[in-house]
């Protein structure tokens, strides 16, 4: 399968003490990066979260979000953790001193600070291997997510193969008229330099001439990449490197093919090939 890294999962799982909420969300980074988003009680199970979620996944950017709301929540008595409100509270007097132009601490901001308000104790030694299994569950489905989405990016490339395909097998018939209309011109032309006797301008012009009809070791390059991208899409894995590679080089072999035509078709044929390498340039980078 072709994995995007985008992706999305949300799973709950209910508890004697109360409930879990568990929240996966992935985007494209060129290596795996992962940020936690934890209720104070949980952050000792980073380490463990971390680890799964890399045995999983290969690259992108994945959030998780690790929720607990206990029983009778709105029962429960909440504290004031005040040694740290005082403690947060300084400091943030301290930096109004070195930047006066930011805004102020507010209470509704010093509330929302981790710890700062305290509720009946969380047993996350108990809760360890629920939160784990969550996990698993969360990543079953984020990885299923990312692989529809893999498949719409497969299919969309594989579309864009498709018409680069047509494009050199359409130009490639027309190459021997071309060169022939081509070679017609360079005659006449060096037939006026044959009168003024320029031999340099004579080889000049045969040495131009030689390097703008050489097109073929062009096209094929571009049909073995081709078939190389179609041969990494179906065989599925971590491609978005090795497709990324590819692209830099069916760019290189438009651009030659483009610099080095002797006719207007050929210049428009690498322009169309260009855009459609941009257009899959842009997908690849959303793929694992």
């Amino acid at each position: 399968m072709i994995n995007s890294m985008t992706g999305f999962a949300a799973v709950t799982q209910e508890v004697t003490q109360g409930a879990l909420s568990l929240e996966l969300r992935s985007i494209n980074s060129r290596y795996l990066e992962i940020h936690f988003r934890l209720d104070e009680p949980f952050r000792a199970l980073e380490p463990a979260l971390r680890e799964q979620i890399g045995a999983t996944l290969n690259r992108g950017k994945v959030e998780c979000r690790l929720n607990f709301t206990a029983r009778n929540a709105g029962q429960t008595p909440l504290r004031l953790n005040t040694a740290l409100a005082e403690q947060i509270a300084y400091m943030a007097r301290s930096l109004k001193e070195l930047t006066p132009d930011s805004p102020p601490l507010g209470v509704a901001d010093l509330l929302r600070w981790p710890g700062v308000i305290e509720s009946e104790n969380v047993n996350t030694e108990n809760l360890r291997e629920v939160c784990l299994a969550l996990l698993r569950q969360g990543l079953d489905e984020l990885s299923a997510s990312r692989q529809r989405e893999g498949e719409k990016l497969k299919d969309f490339l594989l579309q864009r193969v498709d018409q680069m395909e047509t494009r050199v097998t359409d130009v490639q018939p027309h190459i021997p008229r071309l060169v022939a209309a081509y070679q017609e011109k360079l005659t006449a032309r060096l037939k006026e330099v044959m009168v003024t006797g320029e031999d340099d301008r004579i080889r000049q012009e045969i040495a131009l001439f030689a390097q703008k009809i050489d097109v073929d070791e062009e096209l094929s390059r571009l049909q073995t990449h081709l078939t190389e991208m179609r041969r990494i899409l179906e065989k599925g894995g971590a491609a978005g490197k090795r497709l990324d590679f590819l692209m830099q080089e069916l760019n290189r072999e438009a651009n030659t093919l483009g610099s080095k035509s002797a006719a207007s078709e050929i210049s428009q044929t690498a322009m169309e090939l260009k855009v459609l390498i941009e257009q899959m340039r842009e997908q690849i980078q959303n793929i694992e």
